[in-house]
């Protein structure tokens, strides 16, 4: 099968499994049709698939996740010893794990297509990673708190693990506590990482999107606390801040310089 095959085969397993979209018409158009997968994707509902899907959605993956290209530490200044900073899709990363700014939920976005970073890297998994987080979720029986973290498979990404983690919603003014949740993202990654002995991490912002904690507050909380885990620890994990936007990229530039 080509990439186009791959896609059409995944669709239309999709639709078919989904009765409410089931005489849905795939369009001609190869962008439309990649748009439509990536929303049968996102829509479903945590749960098994059967091995000819999983087969044709990992190999379908594997070649977009490769054709986006595939950025390594090596790839990257180190700005101080042991941290980085990288502006892109965090989902190319090939780091030991990649940090997910996930919800309460904690399995994914549900919303067709919606451009925030757990939307994308549930995409880029694959089916499987919900699956995981939906099982993980159910045995804990609750919501998940702010502040701590859950590591997973990374699937069809290009890292090796997810780690997900709840930030703090800001609603209205910054507070102490909202602070000290958000530092406790950080640090809970971090104790996670280091005991499944992950080698190297990439955070995304966590919190500074739509769960709006300011950009300059977040850079300076995260710097800081992953600076005094390490003192305290004397972990070895390489640590990327990883960013989206250029004004991002010059606060921790700032901060690391």
């Amino acid at each position: 099968m080509n990439q186009s095959e791959r896609r059409i085969f995944l669709i239309k397993y999709l639709l078919k499994e989904n009765t409410v979209y089931s005489g849905m018409q795939i369009p001609a158009d190869s962008a439309e049709q990649k748009r439509l997968l990536r929303s049968l994707m996102n829509i479903r509902m945590p749960g098994p698939a059967d091995t000819g899907f999983l087969k044709i959605q990992d190999e379908y993956l594997q070649q977009v996740n490769k054709e986006k290209g595939v950025i390594a530490l090596d790839d990257m200044q180190e700005l101080q010893p042991d941290l980085y900073v990288w502006k892109g899709d965090i989902t190319r990363l090939q780091t030991g794990a990649i940090v997910n700014a996930a919800n309460s939920g904690m399995t994914g976005c549900y919303h067709p297509c919606h451009n925030c970073i757990d939307n994308c890297i549930h995409t880029y998994a694959g089916v499987q990673l919900r699956k995981k987080c939906g099982e993980i979720m159910d045995a804990q029986g609750y919501e998940e708190p702010t502040g701590q973290a859950k590591i997973t498979s990374a699937y069809n990404l290009p890292c090796d693990y997810v780690i997900h983690t709840v930030g703090p919603i800001v609603q209205g003014k910054l507070t102490k506590k909202h602070e000290e949740l958000l530092a406790s993202c950080y640090r809970s990654c971090m104790e996670i990482a280091d005991a499944n002995q992950v080698q190297s991490i990439a955070f995304c912002c966590i919190s500074t999107g739509v769960f709006m904690f300011p950009n300059q507050r977040a850079a300076e909380i995260a710097v800081k606390t992953v600076k005094e885990y390490k003192k305290k620890t004397g972990s070895t994990v390489k640590v990327v801040f990883n960013v989206f936007k250029e004004a991002d990229e010059n606060i921790y530039h700032q901060l690391l310089k």
